[in-house]
């Protein structure tokens, strides 16, 4: 008797699903090893290992000969790699985040409103930060000026949808869905005229943001980065709820879900992860949308195995891009953000294709 192609399909997914978390992580673990072994100075994988084991004392300190490889390993690549790390974790996650909120496999986290308002906040600190206002803002936070700027606009953009969609303390995804598309439609327009009253050298620094890049990391910048890991916890921890919430809002109340509460709890996450990603990368797109649907065409829509496994396949996604853009063209570095798309676009082609033959049966 054959089987049924679903149960077919059901059935190479439950074998995949115990596997696919230890692979990930083994798979980004070397992932991170090439990321601090592969540059304009190659460093062998095991004096990698031997740099970073003897900063916790279980090695030996590295021979006074190798020094510029422990300066070039903790100094230059470390921090760059854990920030390529968790920007492509805090992307693939909320993508997951959303696809499962809206039900919709091409909801993505520029849907909230946090790429465009963060956008806009970095292209105004770049282009008035002349002005006596800016210059206050430039003189208090110093160095840190645009990504918190960034941050400060994403989460605010996040905050005006909330008045649009919230309602007698329930919230309608459908209308933040719209708001989003025009609120991040005006924020761009706000960027566009932004960019027409720079100079050159804004231009420059406008355009290269927007193209999204992790080659400015450095350790301060890095740091406040992991304090996302009990937002990336949080989130993970509501998997189920997430899980019932897939069945539609009425029937996700009826069992218990507190919908509202949910969704609203989501959204601020997705606006600090996204926020906070995007004010230290620029914008980078696509794999938000790609990491968290390829999960699922793997494992199926459990979010106890999607949710995980996009923060992990997206740090390694960010991290073989990151790898590609500064050795393609070395010692020119081309911004991640072209990498992504390039990546992406194809399979954003494809699944709309897939759909509309779904649509179209």
């Amino acid at each position: 008797m054959m089987v049924p192609a679903g149960q077919t399909l059901s059935g190479r997914r439950e074998s995949l699903r115990p596997l696919l978390l230890p692979g990930l992580a083994m798979a980004l673990l070397a992932g991170v090893l090439a990321s601090l072994a592969i540059g304009a100075s190659s460093i062998p994988v095991w004096d990698v290992v031997r740099v970073l084991l003897s900063q916790i004392g279980w090695m030996d300190p590295v021979e006074t000969g190798k020094a510029h490889q422990e300066l070039v390993v903790l100094s230059l690549r470390l921090p760059r790699t854990i920030t390529a790390l968790m920007v492509g974790a805090a992307l693939g996650l909320s993508g997951a985040v959303l696809q499962g909120v809206f039900r919709n496999p091409l909801a993505d986290p520029t849907l909230v409103g946090v790429s465009s308002g963060a956008a806009f906040a970095a292209a105004a600190t770049i282009v008035l930060g002349g002005t006596s206002g800016m210059a206050v803002v430039i003189g208090f936070f110093g160095a840190f000026a645009l990504p918190i700027c960034a941050f400060l606009g994403g989460l605010a953009t996040t905050g005006l949808l909330y008045r649009f969609a919230t309602r007698q303390g329930r919230t309608s995804v459908a209308i933040m869905l719209l708001a989003g598309i025009a609120v991040g439609a005006l924020a761009s327009a706000g960027t566009g005229m932004l960019i027409f009253l720079s100079n050159d050298e804004q231009l420059r620094d406008i355009t290269f943001w927007m193209l999204g890049s992790v080659g400015g990391a450095t350790w301060s910048t890095t740091l406040p980065l992991l304090l996302l890991l009990p937002v990336f916890a949080g989130i993970i921890f509501v998997a189920r709820p997430l899980n019932q919430l897939l069945l539609g809002n009425r029937e996700a109340r009826l069992i218990g879900v507190n919908v509202d509460r949910l969704v609203r709890w989501l959204i601020v996450a997705v606006a600090l992860s996204v926020g906070a990603a995007v004010s230290v990368s620029g914008i980078i797109g696509f794999v938000g949308i790609v990491v968290p649907h390829f999960l699922r065409l793997i494992t199926g829509p459990d979010h106890r195995f999607v949710l995980p496994g996009s923060m992990l396949l997206g740090g390694l996604l960010l991290i073989v891009a990151d790898i590609l853009a500064r050795t393609l063209f070395a010692p020119a570095e081309l911004p991640i953000g072209i990498l992504t798309a390039i990546m992406g676009a194809p399979f954003f082609l494809w699944l709309l294709m897939k759909m509309q033959r779904r649509f179209g049966d």
